[in-house]
């Protein structure tokens, strides 16, 4: 009877364990920090609320992060991933590289009206860069993917030549900043109204900055600081 009830223990604690070392538990980690960041936002949530949600003990997210700032710079390093594969998706419709560059900025929004706490963590904690080097690697992938396809614009004659950054800065600025209003109720739309507005806004960004002369000239812009790095705190 001893062995019987034995075996049972065993069979029952096997998946939990085999789910732990095929290396799911670290998506687990992350998937239930997005949901809970949802909840009570970056900086309230702790390491040990995150496991109990997960269903492990309380020490196994250490087996993976650091501290609670390892983990957010992950769920960050994640976000950046995501927004690259979603701007680089939109961008395959387009015919000629203005299509491309207004699909990028559609994109932008949509990545960010579908996983709006990864914008927060991506944008508004505290910098981790430090911490995790793949979430540095992660944020410069998303801006190159912007800054290509400025260059590729550029070199169809659709914006000045010179630097892309200024241009790369422009685009950024104004998709960001219509995603931060929509997902903050600011503004008389719903998700698909932005989405449509945000074609509006990329046409009037993309003719703008090509009636406009270049705002540094032949010079380039100051690289005092990475676009990407977050100020230390």
């Amino acid at each position: 009877m001893l062995l019987l009830s034995t075996l049972f223990v065993k069979k029952r604690i096997m998946p939990a364990e085999r789910r732990y070392h095929h290396g799911n538990l670290k998506q687990e980690l992350l998937d239930s920090a997005v949901a809970l960041i949802a909840e009570v936002g970056s900086q309230a949530f702790t390491l040990r609320e995150l496991a109990r949600r997960a269903g492990v003990s309380h020490n196994a997210p250490y087996r993976h992060f650091k501290d609670k700032e390892d983990l957010l710079a992950a769920v960050a390093a994640q976000g950046f991933d995501r927004l690259t594969a979603s701007m680089t998706q939109a961008m395959v419709e387009g015919r000629t590289a203005v299509e491309r560059l207004r699909l990028a900025g559609l994109g932008y929004v949509k990545f960010a009206l579908s996983w709006p706490q990864h914008i927060v963590v991506m944008f508004e904690t505290p910098a981790a860069q430090e911490l995790r080097p793949e979430y540095a690697d992660a944020a410069r992938r998303a801006f190159q993917t912007l800054l290509d396809a400025i260059s590729a614009v550029q070199a169809e004659g659709g914006l000045p030549a010179g630097d892309p950054h200024p241009f790369a800065i422009v685009a950024w600025a104004a998709v960001h900043g219509l995603a931060k209003l929509s997902s903050g109720g600011h503004l008389p739309f719903d998700a698909a109204q932005t989405l449509d507005f945000t074609n509006y806004l990329t046409l009037a960004v993309n003719q703008g900055m090509s009636n406009l002369p270049h705002p540094f000239g032949a010079a380039s812009l100051p690289a005092s600081k990475s676009l990407t790095r977050r100020r230390s705190r």
